[in-house]
């Protein structure tokens, strides 16, 4: 099972959200995310938040239709969207993945961000926007697939530094590389290949996949 977690970041920043009926996917609405996915004909899952940027009208719309839903108040320890995904980690699920959370507040953006590095994750969680991509790894070799939406690939070290980058398959390769926390070397990379691997041996990696502005339907 994939879970996806649509918080209520700008509209604009989100992606095309497609609902497969033949796949098991779980859709959670944080706050005003859950409209967003009402709007779109998804019924999520559940739904949860202190839904403060939402109307009475729109909060009655989604009580009506939610199974399970759960109204926080304001003032907490956790964020809506640590809620929501710590209750999708205890589901074991294949992968998560986070819309809604870019753009708008970047205290709200770069809380997200730190959630990929929840010491509780067994599984990949990804955000994803219009025009962006982006995931946290830990030490290990990756095979990633050269994708036409993502024509550009990024990779930042999260922890003081990533040690052993090597990277094939790359306009810009690299052979037991250390990224130093800070560095903008392995900006703007370009997979040449229909895959591209990727691996090192010690740190916390952040990739970032993207493309330029313009909005692909």
């Amino acid at each position: 099972m994939i879970i996806r977690i649509v918080a209520g970041g700008p509209e604009k920043e989100l992606p095309i959200l497609n609902m497969n009926p033949e796949t098991d996917d779980q859709w959670i609405g944080v706050d005003r995310g859950a409209l967003y996915l009402l709007e779109r004909g998804i019924t999520p899952a559940k739904a949860f938040g202190d839904f403060d940027s939402i109307t009475a009208e729109e909060w009655n719309r989604i009580a009506a239709v939610v199974p399970d839903y759960v109204q926080f108040p304001a003032e907490k320890d956790e964020t809506d969207l640590e809620i929501a995904l710590n209750v999708a980690i205890k589901q074991q699920p294949e992968a998560i993945f986070l819309y809604g959370v870019t753009g708008g507040r970047l205290d709200h953006f770069f809380g997200a961000v730190t959630l990929l590095m929840k010491k509780e994750l067994d599984c990949p969680v990804v955000i994803v926007d219009h025009q962006n991509e982006i995931s946290v790894y830990s030490p290990g070799e990756t095979v990633i697939d050269q994708k036409e939406q993502w024509p550009y690939i990024s990779f930042f070290a999260m922890s003081e530094k990533v040690e052993g980058l090597t990277l094939s398959g790359f306009k810009f390769p690299l052979h037991n590389f250390t990224v130093q926390k800070g560095s903008s070397r392995c900006v703007s990379n370009e997979i040449l290949e229909k895959k591209g691997v990727f691996s090192f041996r010690s740190g916390i990696l952040m990739v970032i996949r993207s493309r330029d502005g313009r909005r692909s339907h």
